[in-house]
């Protein structure tokens, strides 16, 4: 007989995992602006410059914009091993010897 499946406990553990990755990737986002020096900026400042980021219908901006980023990304693993990395993955598991912090 097959054996019942505890519904109830499974939906648990999505809850917790989804949880876990809400939170890590808040924790990503707080390291972004603090490894871009943008924790300098006032709040307002730093929600108005990204709320422009985000209404942004221009194609060109937002690819120059990408090309800026992955210049300081790999400007930083250059400097510092084990600094900030972005998980693009989708499944928030950290690459296997990948530094932590």
């Amino acid at each position: 007989m097959r054996k019942a499946r505890d519904y109830d406990a499974e939906l648990k553990a999505l809850e917790a995992r989804a949880k876990a990755l809400k939170a890590k990737k808040v924790q990503q986002l707080g390291e972004l602006v603090a490894a871009t020096g943008a924790d300098t900026l006032e709040f307002e400042h730093l929600a108005g410059l990204l709320l422009s980021g985000v209404q942004s219908s221009s194609t060109e901006e937002k690819e120059a914009w990408r090309a800026k980023g992955a210049a300081f990304f790999q400007r930083r693993q250059r400097k510092t091993p084990g600094g900030i990395r972005i998980d693009r993955s989708g499944d928030g598991e950290a690459d296997p010897g990948q530094a932590q912090d």
